[in-house]
């Protein structure tokens, strides 16, 4: 048969076709109407985002103009009472003007706190309005954040991003401020002696008496011995800050004249940094991302071949109180980045025109080196400044070389019990143990028979642990140590035993590092326990302030990690593990230290000027 019939499965997949073909029209149609829809909505979801966010700034603006015009008032000077530290009599061991109160806020105990730093605005952060008639004495009008003035130095951020006033700051207790520099201070009479420069240049000095009295102020760079630290430049304050940046501009300028020649514009561009703490590594990786970021597109070429970052640290690591690791990652870096590190050396002497460091060869001898430069960082270790220095000769007991040594509650030892402390870094916690042998043993020697056994060197260890806390970890083994200074195995230990056992425990201890949050710590730790002692004060009056004691445990400090900035990089090391890495790194070190601004101010300021380095890079001007 020439033309079978078709099977039916054949006949109705034509059946479907031809219904297909009909209903492909219709198909089409819908596919195009909802793709119009979707198109619709689309753009009116877009209309309203667009109109709502029209609306939106234009409320913003008006909320700000609005805002604005509020603050433009009229103020009448009559509605405002007398100073209340008006200069009104004479007196002290000096004759000078005392600074008196009003009657209102003579009811109230004077708190004096001396320094604008980490320190003492830890102590007014913790504060309560009317706890205190609160006075802030300080050289500077404004309060620094310290930890970003390597990027001030190089125009990373504005100095204006770190300061915050200290009047706006202490206004929330209605404190008051003395723009002044403490130089004595006399303990009977409970008076500070404050020196002012007034408007012709001169000095005027006058008393501040105080019930409380706080030691804030901070330390100076330890000179170390070494000639000619009067051509280096510190980065403590924002002067520093100002003058650093000042001096690199200078020298990419003159490098960048036809007059210069090729050996004075290799000194003029060599940065020389003495230190590998982290002030050091910050400044030198601040340096290298302004050379390679700003300064190779604005300034011929041959200043930026010619730039030359050396980093001299005595160690033989840099950034050595961080884990190994990071040391190493940080040293692996700065080798890439062509950073010079000379490690395991000492500055020898310091010349307008190059620095002398000296090493030690293979054989042991000492070689002498040379680096031609016009800019010198110093920045290693701490020393006291001028009061720190009159307040440990004014009290007996006082033998540390670098700060004022305070007890577990921070108390200033030697000072009358209750009265003053000290924080940050002009104040060292003791360690000694000896020197407390005599208390600790009339305390635990509860039979008096010239011997401790080991219940009454349990009783001796609470003691220690009382008295100083850094001691707890390395009396934990109560037992091991008291087996192992008891040599003829009878079980007690003899006083000699017992001063030698807690002179080597003395000498493990190590204090704590001179930091911004260490400092922080202290301030917070001071303010609370100050605000418990006004509270109870306030409660019982008429009686006396309660002991420290009563009211506080004593200070321990909790390590929140230790962070720096290497370019483009950072590293954390948080004590029992580091984290290091790139822009993400970085990114998280910016966090932290948004985060750790004073005021909303500042932060806005700070995240305003990472933006604009972003987009236009740093200010290249001379100011």
């Amino acid at each position: 048969m020439l033309f079978a019939p078709r099977p039916l499965c054949t006949r109705a997949l034509g059946r479907a076709c031809h219904q297909n073909a009909l209903l492909l029209p219709f198909t089409r149609h819908v596919r195009y109407a909802t793709t119009a829809s979707k198109a619709v909505r689309c753009a009116k979801f877009t209309g309203y985002f667009a109109l709502s966010s029209a609306f939106g700034l234009f409320a913003l603006g008006t909320g700000i103009f609005i805002h604005d015009a509020f603050t433009y008032s009229d103020q009448h000077a009559e509605r405002v009472p007398r100073a209340p530290l008006a200069l009104m009599e004479l007196g002290g061991p000096k004759g000078l003007p005392v600074c008196s109160q009003n009657k209102k806020l003579a009811e109230k105990p004077r708190l004096v706190i001396v320094g604008g730093g980490w320190g003492a605005m830890g102590v007014l952060e913790k504060l309560s309005p009317g706890d205190y008639h609160v006075t802030v004495v300080s050289a500077e009008t404004y309060t620094t954040f310290t930890p970003l003035l390597p990027s001030a130095a190089v125009g990373t951020v504005q100095v204006r991003s770190l300061i915050e006033p200290i009047r706006k700051i202490i206004a929330r207790v209605r404190g008051h401020f003395v723009q002044g520099k403490a130089i004595d201070v006399v303990f009977s009479e409970q008076l500070l002696e404050v020196e002012a420069t007034n408007p012709d240049g001169g000095r005027d000095h006058f008393y501040v008496p105080y019930d409380k009295l706080i030691i804030a102020v901070g330390s100076t760079s330890s000179t170390h011995g070494v000639p000619g630290l009067e051509h280096c430049f510190q980065l403590k304050t924002i002067g520093d800050a100002q003058a650093i940046r000042r001096r690199i501009m200078d020298n990419f300028e003159v490098a960048s004249l036809p007059t210069t020649s090729p050996e004075e514009r290799r000194r003029l561009l060599s940065f020389v940094v003495c230190g590998g703490g982290p002030t050091g590594v910050e400044t030198a990786a601040e340096i290298y991302d302004f050379c390679q970021e700003d300064i190779m597109n604005y300034y011929p070429k041959i200043c930026r071949e010619e730039v030359s970052i050396h980093v001299v640290q005595s160690r033989e690591h840099i950034l050595n109180t961080y884990s190994a690791a990071i040391s190493k990652y940080v040293e692996d870096k700065f080798s890439r980045d062509g950073v010079d590190l000379i490690t395991s050396a000492r500055v020898g002497a310091v010349n307008p025109n190059y620095v002398i460091y000296t090493t030690r060869d293979s054989e042991g001898k000492t070689v002498q080196h040379t680096i031609p430069t016009n800019f010198v960082l110093w920045s290693t270790g701490i020393a006291m400044n001028p009061f720190t220095e009159r307040v440990t000769s004014l009290l007996p007991n006082q033998v540390h070389k670098k700060a004022i040594e305070v007890d577990a509650q921070l108390r200033v030892k030697g000072a009358p019990l209750g009265t003053v402390y000290a924080v940050g870094d002009c104040a060292t916690i003791e360690t000694s143990i000896v020197s407390h042998f005599m208390d600790l043993v009339e305390d635990a020697d509860r039979d008096k028979n010239g011997k401790i056994d080991y219940e009454e060197w349990e009783i001796m260890v609470a003691r220690i642990k009382q008295r100083i806390p850094m001691a707890e970890d390395h009396v934990a083994k109560a037992r091991e140590l008291f087996e192992l200074y008891d040599k003829d195995a009878d079980n007690s230990l003899s006083l000699n035993e017992v001063a030698q056992l807690l002179e080597e425990i003395g000498k493990k201890i190590t204090s704590l590092p001179a930091t911004a949050q260490v400092a922080a710590q202290q301030g917070k730790y001071i303010g609370k326990k100050l605000h418990k002692i006004a509270r109870r004060y306030h409660l019982d009056q008429g009686s006396s302030p309660p002991l420290d004691e009563s009211i506080s445990r004593p200070f321990r400090y909790f390590h929140l990690g230790s962070l720096a900035y290497i370019g483009t990089a950072a590293v954390f090391d948080m004590g029992s593990f580091s984290f290091m890495g790139g822009l993400a790194a970085m990114y998280a070190w910016r966090s932290v230290y948004w985060n750790e601004q004073v005021s909303s101010r500042t932060r806005a300021l700070l995240m305003i000027d990472w933006i604009i380095r972003g987009l236009w890079g740093r200010d290249l001007s001379r100011l």
